[in-house]
């Protein structure tokens, strides 16, 4: 049932109830009231802004509060910069005194200040241990043991850069009365960390004289923290002595230090003799510290636990070091408790669980995670232990196991680790395989993010290594690689992580390299022109449009490229949304980038400069932004009718731009354009480089295209295969059955030629009337020309050449150099054949003369 809800009652009562509410509103507003500054706090806090910097920091030390005089210490180093000497002589002297009741703020602003002028070198060092060093002592003893650290570390930088003497007679003599048992703990802490850093500043004898005891004394002081502390130093003392020194001085106290007590002494033991296993001989190797570490690592499973993540994360290192001094045994024995600490917390061999035999603290989980983090971390070491031969034998299965550990931060070294395990392996890398594809599969976009790091490298290492190495490989190398590298990439983009998705898309432009030109066309393409039209991130935007463009640099099939381009061109540079058509301008930079200058004229040029019309301002002022590098795209003369419409379209917007800020870029566009020098076709001097550069890119990508049409011709040429021999030997028959028609028939034609002249006389006397009544009437005109032939050649020798074939012969010249005149084609190729009709007609006229005349007076 709805509550009633009651009219607003605005008695006496009921306001005076409202009354009482607002002042409950107005006291839990008092403490916000209490925070605000009062007149005589703000009147203490104003400065006389006519004060230079040096007397505003000098009257805010010494009567201004605290904050004011952190602002001030803090501001050191610039009045060092901009006056070195004032701010000596009267600004440190008052930061000297404020700092001895200063609060912890203060001191720790100061200690970063005075290492910052020391870092830009302000003054000279001797300026500064002069003037900065006395209160960089003064302070190392402090209360605070953060405050005391932050001098601490200044010290130790300072006492790099400051000179031998110096640091003698300043820090190193009174080092000795301050590391005595009656000083105080946090004094003898600090002289250990002094004692690792003079070690390398003098020379043996110096520090076997002065150093050494002190070193010992501390090594046997009653604090275990002294002891702790002292332990680590020793590394940098054994650097500083010698070998030989090394071997007399520092081992037996690392011995005694390893039997400590205290854990962390022995911890810290244990870790300074793996740093130093270099500078050992191999007598003191197997004599000293393989017993040692054999010792540890029976002890951290059974007594002393704490030292079991710090063995794990130098087990690698410890067991590369003695490697040479190894037996057989000994050799195994390192490998199987490797192979023990990467499954530690995890079900073992006999199918039992620890966590269900053995309660285990939160704290005991968290070791055994970093365990087996070391252990992944050791992992690339532990296979030059073994051998990268033995690798699937011997550490396949600690692989395995690691790479699908239940924990994040051991899958995430793993794949931090999986290129140097890749390189080692070399042409045994396709074990492997299975692995890359679970981690980029992986569910926590960390360890993808770790994997990504490397990923052009890993694929090249997977595709090209071991036997098979050639195209025609890639993809059976590892099947499932793509549907993996998509997973990887569709996971990121629904998270959060933007940039890991952006560091995912920029790594797979590697993949032109790797796997075929059409699983690139179908599978990421066409993505990441999806990603570039919907993501709402533009560093991810950018990414996929610099790797679509790389792959459309690389794709095969001109349809495929052509198709792209278009869908460039009308769903980003002609979008509908301005936010499409600026991400169609960075596209544009990067295929300017990467291709040449001739595609980027022959396919984006235009569209570019139809944006000069685009009703947004934003995309109108980035285009001209970009105009200086589309100019230097044209090569002249080649594209002289591309710089007229740019030409074109730049005096269109200085005349009709009506925006403010889109005239102010195209102004100075303008000027820039002005000053550049257009390349040539041919190579220049002073842009040589670049044509050089820029002609490659032209020359591959007409290897492509000529590529492409070799392998279409390839096709064309096996669908035709199984015909080809039956088309070439039906060719041949029917080139050979021609031949021998024509043959038949030209000896058919000669035949009956010659037999022509054995025919009937009287046929033949008809047709020769005819022939050479008809010749004559046509000649006629021309009687006086074709007369002069038969002084030139007579017609006893033009027949000389032809005997046996007589009269019928010369008529069938005579008909042919007839068609050819009617044709009139009264050329010198003809001319023969009237000649030898002249010489006919001439000759007939003489011997039938009589006939012809009695004939047609028959007629009449």
């Amino acid at each position: 049932m709805r509550p009633v809800i009651s009219k607003m009652d605005f008695s006496h009562s009921s306001l005076f109830g409202y009354i009482e509410d607002l002042q409950e509103l107005t006291i839990i507003e008092r403490p916000v009231r209490r925070s605000l500054k009062t007149p005589e706090e703000i009147e203490r806090l104003t400065v006389d802004e006519e004060l230079s910097d040096i007397e505003r920091a000098v009257y805010l030390l010494s009567s201004g509060q605290d904050i004011q005089g952190t602002s001030v210490v803090a501001n050191l180093p610039v009045l060092m910069r901009q006056n070195p000497a004032e701010t000596l002589r009267r600004v440190l002297p008052k930061i000297r005194e404020v700092l001895h009741v200063a609060g912890v703020e203060m001191q720790l602003t100061a200690a970063v200040s005075f290492l910052t002028v020391l870092q830009e070198e302000s003054v000279s060092i001797h300026t500064y241990s002069h003037s900065f060093l006395h209160i960089i002592l003064q302070n190392l003893e402090h209360r605070d043991a953060g405050v005391s650290n932050a001098w601490l570390e200044t010290l130790l930088a300072v006492i790099e850069a400051l000179p031998k003497e110096t640091v003698r007679h300043e820090i190193l003599n009174p080092l000795v009365s301050k590391a005595q048992l009656s000083q105080t703990l946090q004094s003898r802490l600090v002289s250990c960390k002094i004692m690792g850093k003079v070690a390398n500043k003098f020379e043996a004898h110096i520090i076997k004289r002065e150093v050494l005891p002190l070193v010992k004394s501390l090594c046997q002081d009653v604090e275990y923290e002294v002891r702790t502390c002292m332990c680590r130093q020793l590394e940098h003392v054994a650097r500083g002595i010698g070998t030989e020194l090394t071997k007399t001085v520092v081992l037996p106290e690392l011995v005694e230090l390893a039997r400590d007590e205290g854990s962390s002494v022995r911890l810290a033991a244990f870790e300074t003799l793996v740093n130093l296993l270099d500078m050992f001989d191999a007598d003191d190797r197997s004599q000293t510290v393989l017993p040692l570490v054999k010792s540890f690592c029976e002890k951290s499973f059974k007594a002393d636990e704490s030292i079991l993540v710090s063995l794990s994360f130098h087990l690698g290192k410890l067991c590369n070091g003695l490697f040479g001094i190894f037996t057989p045994e000994q050799h195994l024995r390192f490998l199987e408790f490797y192979k023990k600490l990467s499954t530690l917390g995890l079900q073992q061999e006999n199918g039992h669980n620890d966590n269900q035999l053995h309660l285990q603290t939160l704290e005991q989980e968290k070791k055994y995670i970093s365990v087996r983090k070391n252990c992944a971390y050791n992992f690339p070491a532990m296979i030059v232990f073994v051998d990268p031969k033995n690798f699937h034998l011997e550490l396949y299965s600690v692989f395995f196991c690691l790479c699908h550990d239940p924990e994040v931060p051991v899958r995430y070294t793993m794949a931090i680790s999986f290129f140097e395990v890749a390189k080692l392996l070399n042409s045994d890398v396709y074990t492997i395989h299975k692995e890359l594809v679970t981690l980029l599969q992986d569910e926590s976009l960390e360890v993808l993010d770790a994997l990504v790091g490397h990923l052009p490298e890993i694929l090249e290492l997977m595709t090209n290594g071991g036997e098979n190495n050639g195209s025609e490989s890639k993809l059976l190398s590892i099947p499932d690689l793509i549907p993996a590298l998509t997973t990887a990439e569709q996971r990121a983009a629904t998270s959060l992580k933007w940039r890991t998705h952006e560091k995912l898309l920029q790594k797979y432009a590697c993949l032109p390299h790797i796997i075929s030109s059409d699983q690139i066309y179908y599978r990421f393409l066409h993505r990441m022109l999806t990603i570039i039209l919907t993501n709402n991130v533009l560093p991810v935007q950018k990414a996929a449009a610099r790797t679509l463009c790389v792959y459309l640099r690389y794709n095969r099939k001109q349809e495929q490229r052509h198709e792209v381009i278009q869908k460039l061109i009308e769903q980003l540079g002609q979008g509908k949304s301005y936010w499409n058509r600026l991400r169609f301008l960075d596209t544009c930079e990067f295929i300017m980038e990467l291709f040449s200058k001739s595609f980027f004229c022959k396919y984006f040029f235009l569209p570019v400069l139809e944006l000069t019309h685009d009703p947004v301002a934003n995309v109108r002022m980035k285009l001209c932004c970009l105009l200086p590098k589309v100019k230097s795209t044209l090569k002249i003369p080649t594209d002289k009718h591309l710089l007229q419409q740019l030409e074109l379209c730049i005096r269109k917007l200085l005349c009709q731009e009506k925006d403010k800020d889109v005239l102010t870029i195209v102004k100075r566009t303008v000027l820039e354009l002005d000053r550049m020098e257009i390349s040539v076709d041919a190579f220049q001097k002073r842009f040589y480089r670049n044509d050089l550069l820029d002609h490659e890119k032209e020359r591959q990508e007409h290897l492509l295209l000529e590529i492409e049409q070799l392998e279409k011709e390839k096709q064309k040429n096996e669908g035709r295969s199984t015909n080809i021999n039956e088309k070439i030997f039906e060719k041949k028959r029917r080139d050979s059955k021609t031949s021998s028609m024509l043959a038949k028939s030209l000896n058919l034609s000669i035949s009956g030629s010659s037999s022509g002249t054995s025919a009937g006389k009287e046929e033949k006397k008809s047709k020769l009337v005819r022939s050479q009544s008809f010749s004559t009437q046509v000649l006629h005109p021309k009687y006086s020309t074709i007369d002069k032939c038969p002084n030139k050649s007579s017609a006893t020798g033009y027949t000389s050449l032809v005997p046996g074939i007589g009269k019928n012969c010369m008529l069938s010249f005579s008909d042919d150099s007839f068609r050819t005149h009617s044709a009139g084609n009264s050329g010198s190729a003809a001319f023969p054949s009237s000649c030898s009709r002249s010489l006919f007609n001439s000759a007939d006229q003489k011997n039938n003369g009589n006939k012809e005349t009695q004939s047609r007076r028959m007629s009449m």
